[in-house]
């Protein structure tokens, strides 16, 4: 492919809002965990303090915490949000408390995103909400009717207060303008996930998208299921939203699908993972008139692929159907070179309590150890700038 212009190296305008010892804890975090089982030695030693309630918060906070999270609550997101914005960067502020089970915890989410709602009305670098769909409901729940099966009269009143929590929160996006992005899970309770968002996109996407469902691209049913709820949308005259994503269960899925004897769902191998996802961009930048993306990836070839595609489709850089994500603490180099250029570009900014976001950060940590390439990536750029910083 035909890079565009390869803006990812400049390193100047990647870490402009670094100090330089920010630079030098962002080196000493991504070296640490290019080290595979300096990770698993971690993860097992922070997942062994936090049950034993030894304090180690202060250390977590000041280190991992600080680098992949914006703060403990919204407040706390404000300074780092609008530094990022002075820069062109916007903020999905993702409230990352995972692996809940009870009512009162799936109200308290609900009560959560509808506050960053009421928050991203008042603030332009806050034009996207996001929530899981695990943060409103059982996992058990989904699974069981995405298999299919019949829900007893209990479990059929708590799907209709998942319902319930879903349409609430569209609802007021639609009220406030502001796109609300609905993460995928594994594949296994995706089915009832696509099911209730392709309602809520029916019935709050009729002027433009508002309710953004995501594809893992990773799955190699992805791009067939996109074609299809495209050919619906246009027949039943409503939007689609999508952001695409590579996926983050890969391990997970391939060894369920081997222990229960189906085939893997996931897609054989990194080239068709990467060939699936890149014709999900070409497919979205074909009917752009009818779907709105959402491109999350740290990927830099498919970034380029994504301006030279909307380059060849005559697009503006701004245009407010294309967006570029990343993760906060993540691939500075692609975030801030894109926003200097004038494109749309968001950080998913996780926020949360110290202990209720580890699950999260800890899965940051394994995926940038597993993924090839990506953390040695960014050990060279971050020992780039600093080489740059000195010899100024």
């Amino acid at each position: 492919m035909q890079k565009v212009d390869p803006i990812f190296e400049n390193t100047e305008i990647a870490f402009a809002l670094k100090s330089d010892s920010e630079l030098e804890r962002a080196y000493f975090l991504f070296k640490m965990i290019s080290i595979e089982p300096l990770v698993k030695i971690g993860t097992a030693a922070t997942n062994f303090a936090i049950k034993a309630h030894l304090p180690i918060e202060g250390l977590i906070r000041s280190t991992v915490f600080d680098h992949f999270c914006g703060g403990v609550n919204e407040d706390d997101c404000l300074p780092v949000i609008e530094r990022m914005y002075e820069k062109g960067v916007s903020s999905v502020l993702d409230y990352s408390v995972e692996g809940k089970e009870n009512v009162t915890q799936f109200d308290a989410a609900l009560k959560v995103v509808l506050k960053i709602i009421d928050f991203a009305k008042e603030i332009d670098a806050i034009p996207i909400a996001v929530f899981k769909p695990t943060g409103f409901g059982r996992f058990y729940l989904y699974e069981k009717i995405s298999k299919g099966e019949t829900l007893t009269d209990l479990e059929q009143e708590e799907w209709d207060r998942v319902v319930n929590r879903y349409d609430a929160v569209c609802k007021k996006s639609k009220e406030n303008d502001i796109a609300i992005l609905i993460d995928a899970e594994e594949s296994w309770m995706q089915d009832a996930a696509d099911d209730l968002i392709t309602d809520m996109m029916r019935k709050y996407n009729t002027e433009k998208p508002i309710v953004f469902n995501t594809l893992q691209m990773y799955r190699h049913d992805r791009l067939d299921f996109l074609k299809k709820q495209h050919a619906l949308a246009k027949k039943e005259g409503f939007f689609l939203g999508y952001k695409l994503v590579r996926g983050a269960y890969m391990e997970k899925e391939n060894e369920r699908a081997l222990e229960k004897g189906y085939p893997t769902p996931i897609c054989e191998n990194k080239q068709a993972t990467d060939i699936n996802f890149d014709a999900g961009l070409r497919y979205v930048l074909d009917n752009l008139n009818d779907i709105s993306l959402f491109s999350g990836t740290h990927n830099e070839e498919s970034s380029y692929l994504l301006m030279q595609l909307m380059q060849e489709h005559g697009l503006e850089n701004n245009d407010s159907r294309v967006w570029f994500g990343q993760l906060y603490g993540m691939s500075d180099h692609i975030s801030y070179n894109l926003a200097d250029r004038g494109y749309n570009v968001a950080k998913y900014m996780p926020f949360g309590p110290v202990r209720d976001v580890m699950p999260y950060l800890i899965r940051r940590a394994e995926e940038n150890t597993s993924v090839a390439g990506q953390t040695s990536r960014e050990l060279n750029l971050l020992a780039k700038e600093k080489k740059r910083r000195k010899q100024k």
